[in-house]
């Protein structure tokens, strides 16, 4: 097998308990949940209420917006 080699350029995240790296590390040592009741749509119809949804990202930020809904 074949030595690859591998080189860490950065550190991002993009996660229901915070959407940069020290935002969800803060929030994961303090125990907080990033579970909570389904507020981007109504989940009445479905037996899950619950959900980890990312809150406060804006991905037009990042990429174009013809990138984003790929």
């Amino acid at each position: 097998m074949a030595r690859r080699r591998v080189v860490v350029t950065g550190l991002g995240i993009v996660s229901p308990v915070g959407n940069t790296v020290a935002e969800a590390w803060q929030n994961v040592v303090a125990g907080r949940s990033g579970i909570d009741r389904i507020a981007r749509f109504d989940a009445s119809a479905f037996p899950v209420q619950i959900a980890g949804e990312v809150r406060g990202f804006d991905i037009g930020q990042y990429l174009p917006l013809k990138d984003s809904c790929r």
